[in-house]
């Protein structure tokens, strides 16, 4: 996808304008050879927030010679870290979550205590031997 931005006062203006748009709002211009006040843009795909991370932005900034998305974040504080983990172990129970697993505070999730085999069957954890067993597939 081929885009433009418009510079004014040396900053981007607006938003990427897509070529065929731009082609016909400003039809003297020549993309080849583009005069100051456009620049080509390069989009950037949003990251996926981490797990501790809100408020995401998005500005655009000449990065290498080329303007581009550029994304930021903020990490949540210690309150609001301990305030999402309680929300996730009350639901948790909540849900009939299984009282053997254990939650990673890295990762805000409960985990299995053995992680599930990785291979061509199909599994389901049975609380009361705390283990996967086979899910058998009907042929």
């Amino acid at each position: 996808m081929e885009l433009f931005i418009r510079i004014k006062d040396g900053a981007p203006f607006e938003h990427p304008i897509l070529s065929e748009n731009f082609r016909q709002a400003f039809p003297n211009v020549d993309t080849e050879n583009l005069p100051a006040k456009f620049a080509r843009f390069v989009r950037i795909e949003a990251p996926v927030l981490g797990v501790y991370e809100k408020n995401q932005t998005v500005s655009y900034q000449l990065v290498d010679g080329v303007y581009t998305d550029v994304f930021t974040c903020e990490q949540m504080t210690a309150e609001e870290i301990a305030a999402k983990q309680l929300v996730v172990k009350d639901n948790w129970v909540n849900n009939n979550g299984f009282a053997s697993w254990l939650f990673n505070e890295i990762t805000c999730t409960f985990e299995a205590p053995t992680p599930m085999p990785i291979n061509e069957k199909f599994y389901r954890w049975d609380e009361p031997s705390t283990s996967w067993v086979v899910v058998p597939v009907e042929e």
